[in-house]
């Protein structure tokens, strides 16, 4: 069975219907002060969001590129250390024939 009206007026009280008629008359002068309020905080939000974003971005992409840098030093130290024998022959002092003890 679907609720009557002399239902919620009889739960509400007295009080509840006195703040639903004030509720219904200031209405009209309420929701525009609370829109004329509430579209400017709100689209200082969403500007300062965009900014955030936007270094932020440009942060994520210089990090990157440091990150892509240090990779790439570390694959050419991998490649050197590859390309330079691991054992080199340790050099006497009778080696070199130029030398003769002085």
């Amino acid at each position: 069975m679907a609720p009557k009206i002399t239902d919620f007026v009889e739960d509400a009280g007295a009080p509840g219907i006195i703040a639903g008629i004030g509720a219904v008359l200031l209405a009209p002068v309420i929701i525009p002060v609370v829109a004329g309020i509430g579209k400017p905080l709100a689209k200082s939000l969403i500007k300062g969001g965009i900014v955030a974003y936007e270094k932020s971005r440009g942060a994520f992409a210089e990090m990157g590129e440091t990150w892509e840098d240090i990779i790439a030093e570390a694959k050419a130290e991998i490649a050197e250390e590859r390309e330079t024998p691991a054992f080199e022959a340790a050099s006497t002092p009778g080696d070199n024939p130029g030398d003769h003890g002085v």
